[in-house]
């Protein structure tokens, strides 16, 4: 089985990996004991799935967030309830990825099969459907209507942004202010959600829980502009999946859209591309080249900068201490990862 201690490489160089995960060994470690007990069920099939899901790894960076969040606020990191919400953002994910696959017709997912390729949709609907209501009844046991109210609400947010996105696929005419909505409801809302959990574990301050809250979605999106970036300058490998694989998927992200803005000549080819649902020969290549040479990647850099920026500031309300500067230290690969 594919460990923590073996994927978290794939967010953060080694060097970094150390200082920021050494701080947090044992509460992963419990994550990942905690994750197996979470998925497991009398069902033979189901215990087969959970094993393929947590077997294939993951950044688990989620969980890392919640953790260190605590830790930053004076909380017990390591207490119970901690590392079963942890666990139960680390499921919440999780669960979207299926969803996600399928509704993509994803073939691959950190560099092996997706759940819906290798078992087939119906099969991933279900199990991803399972991963939510197991989650869900963890979360109970904490006995915590404000914690249910952020789980209930970002949940809701992810299935709205998914749903946005679908009314949006094949559209070039997405604007920024749409782009942005889809990405905070699919992805900054969980990051947040895990931050200012962490913070009411560790009985923070309500002034505190909305720095936090923030950070996490200065960081979220931050995350997702690096990722788009990523998916059009690198390559398979390094992706685990399908490089470029949002355009073949009808989805315009926003270095396309400044793209097209200041070359709009180009919808036609960006259409023929997901009509297709396949690059022609040099058009990938093409599309870099125009977006290097407006400088569009150092502009859409700039902009994951800025919330990077915002989000430390979100940190200063914090006493300064080793968990504070990892989670600064976080902001900083974030923008480093798509150079």
């Amino acid at each position: 089985m594919q460990t923590f201690a073996a994927t978290k490489r794939e967010l953060f160089p080694d060097s970094t990996a150390r200082r920021i995960f050494g701080l947090i060994k044992r509460e992963m470690a419990l994550v990942e004991d905690e994750f197996e007990r979470q998925a497991a069920s009398n069902i033979q099939v189901i215990n087969y799935l959970g094993d393929y899901l947590r077997s294939s790894g993951g950044k688990r960076v989620r969980p890392a967030l919640l953790i260190l969040t605590n830790h930053a606020v004076g909380g017990r990191g390591s207490a119970e309830n901690v590392i079963r919400l942890a666990t139960v953002m680390e499921m919440l994910h999780t669960a979207t990825l299926v969803h996600d696959d399928i509704i993509d017709n994803a073939d691959l997912r950190r560099n092996r099969s997706s759940v819906n390729a290798r078992f087939g949709n119906q099969t991933a609907v279900l199990m991803g459907d399972w991963l939510y209501m197991s989650a869900f009844e963890t979360s109970l046991r904490e006995r915590s209507l404000e914690i249910l109210d952020i789980l209930t609400r970002l949940t809701r947010k992810m299935t709205e942004g998914e749903l946005i996105q679908l009314t949006m696929i094949g559209n070039v005419e997405i604007s920024e202010d749409e782009y942005y909505d889809i990405l905070r409801r699919k992805t900054a809302y969980l990051f947040s959600g895990c931050c200012e959990i962490g913070a009411i574990l560790g009985n923070a301050r309500p002034e505190v829980q909305v720095a936090v809250r923030d950070y996490g979605m200065n960081l979220g999106i931050a995350f997702q502009l690096a990722d788009d970036l990523l998916d059009l300058t690198s390559d398979d490998t390094s992706l685990g999946k399908a490089a470029g694989s949002d355009l073949l998927e009808g989805k315009v992200t926003l270095p396309l859209i400044l793209l097209m803005r200041e070359r709009p000549g180009l919808r036609a080819e960006l259409e023929a591309v997901m009509y297709a649902g396949s690059y022609h020969e040099g058009v990938r290549e093409r599309l870099s080249e125009e977006m290097r040479s407006l400088q569009i990647l150092d502009k859409i850099r700039d902009i994951a900068a800025e919330h990077t920026q915002a989000a430390r500031k979100n940190l200063e309300i914090l006493p300064k201490n080793e968990y504070r500067e990892s989670l600064s230290s976080i902001l900083d690969y974030v923008i480093e990862r798509n150079r």
